[in-house]
């Protein structure tokens, strides 16, 4: 399967869930966006997920994604890749070890695919 048709899988399942599907981009989110350019955001959610999800062991896990402040950290909450526990649980993606360049790029994109569907 490519990873399109996974991230379509993916986010309809999230969307079966009442909290994932509670989160939603606000006015100055969408606005965010726009100043910045979806490029940027998409600069953003690497960086966040390389600083706080991609390390083997992290000391405040579950706790490193704020519920607001930039469209990423609500995209995440969104795709349940807020943190290792929730990618372990919806994404199957295993905890204390690095992650791959190819979760990685599985995480941003899926991401990046709930901020295209709703800004």
């Amino acid at each position: 399967m490519n990873l399109d048709k996974i991230i379509d899988r993916d986010l309809n399942n999230l969307s079966k869930s009442k909290f994932r599907s509670s989160f939603k981009l606000k006015e100055n989110d969408k606005k965010y966006i726009s100043e910045k350019g979806i490029e940027k955001i998409k600069e953003h959610a690497y960086d966040f997920v390389l600083k706080r999800l991609s390390f083997s062991y992290i000391p405040n896990d579950g706790k490193q994604t704020p519920m607001r402040g930039h469209p990423v950290f609500v995209a995440q909450h969104a795709t349940a890749t807020c943190c290792r526990s929730c990618l372990y649980k919806w994404h199957h993606i295993e905890k204390n070890r690095e992650l791959t360049k190819q979760e990685i790029e599985y995480i941003v994109n899926l991401i990046m695919e709930w901020i295209n569907r709703n800004k």
